[in-house]
């Protein structure tokens, strides 16, 4: 089924554009919609038929997951808007804010659950049993099953977390309504009330734990995360593939939504190479970025001195040295400024985030190394953290 649809509703659709993922956000939020409303006017029905309030209180139970189907549709059309004067970086966010919303549903349902757990815990009542309620709880895990899959799939498709917080939703709803079945058999059974209770809060909290890292995982773009390693490993062997290069540094990626993503690096060239050469290499490659990656790059261009043996002989021995105390530690724009009495070398060292070390300490070690290669070198040393 998931993949007929997907043949008739993104047949030719290119996923990689934002015309494309909101395409598939509207798809799949259609069929969270239509699929929770069959629910809900099924088990209602079925409900009011037979009496049983468990059903009925199940059917508004799809009713809400429907309104959480809506919470995604809206988010990816409103993250597919174009960029105005006010947001010139598009509204792309809005959908990480709809997959936020969709996990804090998803949390106080397992609240709900784990409240009602208790109060069956505490005061156990035999629950409702009939065939008509087992088999319309069957076919209810089953189309959640689906969901589930469906959801998963295509989160996958297009990176959504949104998508994948709305397929653990509706495999939360399996898990649920599958201990209120077990549990009313096993009571059935047993005759052990409290059964039905403790199945209830043991679902309840794998649902709170499963929502709190979702919940996380919508956050953390929102915050500022560092970038995805294999973005970064990507992105580094696409620049250093072309001609003349000699390497890259200072690399930053600002996420400004799903698939709106900037980045800006610094691209290291022999001083010796003719900089409108440098520069015209410099706009092909933000422009087979944007092209194959749809991806916006800005480069700056640094310049490498590679003819002074003397330079090159000492960013080596430094560049060892790091690498010695701590292997996560690199250096980039060295300089060397002779004078009468004393030689400046000037560099910028990259510690990463949250370097444990202390700084000082580091700084004196590299201080006296250098000293032991040449007494006249005084180090002027600025510090730079990695943001990868």
């Amino acid at each position: 089924m998931t993949s007929v649809l997907m043949k008739i509703f993104l047949r030719e659709t290119d996923l990689k554009a934002p015309e494309g993922r909101a395409k598939v956000g509207n798809l799949a939020g259609i069929v969270g919609i239509c699929c929770n409303i069959l629910l809900f006017l099924g088990k209602f029905t079925v409900g009011a038929l037979t009496g049983s309030m468990a059903i009925a209180a199940d059917a508004f139970n799809n009713l809400s997951d429907a309104g959480s189907s809506v919470i995604s549709l809206l988010g990816f059309w409103l993250g597919a808007q174009k960029p105005d004067e006010k947001h010139p970086f598009g509204h792309a966010r809005y959908e990480y804010l709809a997959g936020m919303a969709v996990c804090v549903m998803i949390m106080a349902i397992g609240l709900n659950l784990a409240k009602e757990g208790v109060v069956k815990v505490l005061h156990p009542n035999m629950p409702e049993f009939g065939w008509i309620s087992v088999c319309v709880m069957l076919a209810s895990i089953l189309l959640k099953l689906w969901m589930s899959g469906f959801n998963s799939r295509l989160g996958g498709l297009i990176d959504s977390e949104t998508l994948r917080a709305t397929a653990a939703d509706s495999r939360n709803d399996c898990l649920s309504t599958g201990a209120v079945l077990v549990g009313a058999v096993l009571c059935e059974i047993t005759g052990i009330m409290r059964i039905d209770g403790l199945m209830t809060v043991a679902v309840a909290g794998f649902i709170l734990w499963n929502g709190y890292g979702l919940l996380k995982d919508s956050l953390d773009p929102l915050l500022g995360r560092s970038p995805d390693p294999e973005l970064v490993k990507r992105i580094e062997e696409t620049v250093l593939s072309y001609p003349d290069v000699l390497g890259m540094h200072d690399l930053l990626v600002h996420d400004y939504g799903p698939g709106n993503q900037f980045a800006s690096l610094h691209i290291e060239f022999a001083a010796e190479m003719d900089a409108l050469k440098a520069h015209d290499l410099i706009d092909n490659i933000e422009r087979d970025f944007w092209k194959k990656q749809r991806l916006q790059v800005v480069i700056h261009y640094d310049p490498i001195v590679t003819s002074d043996s003397q330079v090159g002989e000492l960013r080596t021995y430094i560049t060892e040295q790091l690498q010695a105390y701590d292997e996560r530690l690199s250096i980039h724009d060295l300089r060397v400024v002779p004078g009468d009495t004393h030689t400046n070398v000037l560099f910028d060292m990259v510690v990463p985030p949250h370097y444990e070390k202390d700084q000082n300490q580091l700084l004196d070690y590299i201080v006296e190394k250098v000293k032991e290669k040449n007494s006249a070198y005084i180090c002027v040393i600025k510090v730079d953290q990695s943001y990868i």
